[in-house]
């Protein structure tokens, strides 16, 4: 019994110090980084490019990590929220201890931009009423929330993933010398255009053309709307050899196609709405010369939506001072426009970038 009782704890401490050491190994996981903290604010007399005023809109936010860090702006996508990249594949990647954006040196701010998540938009009462926004209203209310809500005079890094990419080059136009570096992804900085363009004004008319919306007066959410969605993101999102790999057959297509449609959504078809029209006249293009932080673009190379064999990105950057271009080449493991999203693909890259970038403040 005792040459087994010793045995037993040898065992037993070998298996101890096997889990340790397997533990230290482990990736880092969101449990890692701080937990987020919420907040909002409320910018009074907000003027919008119409020239519209609101007494005042709501401006919802998340951060990670104390005020004290160096500050981070990270801006999300049409139809998101702050809350959709606080994710393994997004926040797991980069908040944690040693990487690129850890949440112990930096204060990373991730607001809902205006018309989106918990911010001030169409269905909290206005419907159609609300004025019109566009992507510098959503950019100068972000600017707002950043320097008379959250008192910073200056950013560290402004990096964005699709909508929120296109908005940070209009930081780097409209707010120059407001940051030291500049990663936006899954963007060109280009005039909207193309099937872009194209594909978002089918699901803006497919809304408008719904009987059931009436006018933005609906009392139940137009049935166009999800068929609309599904639509637009399998046609420009998800990468062409992903979805042969996810979908080989025909009765492998049906069945994913019937799950993305019977999913539940509580997206409103007014919010909706704006939010994609809201990119428009959206063109940084004649003002590219502006920009004075340290650019890094990140694009996929089976991008739907900023395909690369047009050459405008590789056209534009030319004009931006210190700008380049990193590309993710296209595999089954890549998502297309969605490849951004996963930063296991782009996080060496940006870490290399970043220790080049010079902090100026």
């Amino acid at each position: 019994m005792e040459t087994y009782r010793g045995d037993s704890m040898k065992l037993l401490r070998a298996c101890v110090a096997a889990i340790a050491v397997a533990l230290i190994t482990l990736p880092v996981s969101a449990a890692d980084y701080p937990a987020p903290k919420e907040g909002s604010f409320v910018a009074r007399d907000f003027r919008f490019h119409t020239g519209e005023v609101m007494p005042e809109i709501r401006l919802h936010y998340r951060t990670v990590g104390e005020p004290t860090g160096q500050p981070v702006l990270i801006l999300h996508g049409t139809a998101g929220s702050g809350a959709n990249m606080l994710n393994q594949a997004f926040a797991g990647e980069l908040f944690g201890a040693g990487q690129p954006l850890d949440a112990t040196k930096h204060f990373i701010i991730l607001p809902d931009a205006l018309g989106t998540g918990q911010s001030s938009k169409p269905s909290d009462g206005l419907r159609t009423k609300f004025p019109k926004y566009n992507y510098d209203d959503m950019v100068l209310a972000q600017y707002r929330l950043v320097t008379e809500g959250l008192g910073i005079r200056h950013l560290r890094l402004v990096i964005g993933n699709s909508m929120g990419g296109m908005q940070t080059w209009l930081w780097g136009t409209t707010f120059p010398s407001f940051m030291d570096a500049l990663v936006p992804m899954a963007s060109q900085p280009t005039e909207m255009s193309s099937r872009n363009w194209m594909m978002r004004r089918m699901i803006i008319d497919a809304i408008r053309n719904d009987p059931d919306w009436n006018n933005g007066n609906y009392t139940t959410q137009p049935r166009s709307v999800k068929a609309a969605t599904v639509f637009f993101a399998i046609a420009t999102s998800g990468g062409t050899l992903a979805y042969q790999k996810l979908a080989p057959t025909r009765e492998r297509a049906d069945k994913f196609l019937d799950e993305r449609l019977a999913a539940r959504s509580a997206a409103d078809a007014n919010d909706l709405l704006y939010q994609w029209e809201s990119s428009r006249d959206y063109n940084p293009a004649p003002q590219l010369d502006r920009i004075e932080a340290p650019l890094l673009a990140i694009n996929s190379a089976d991008d739907e939506r900023n395909p690369p064999e047009t050459g405008l990105l590789e056209r534009e950057i030319k004009r931006v001072k210190n700008g380049r271009i990193y590309l993710i080449p296209a595999s089954d493991d890549t998502r297309g426009h969605g490849t951004t999203g996963a930063a296991k693909f782009w996080k060496a890259p940006l870490q290399e970038f970043l220790q080049a970038a010079q902090q100026v403040r």
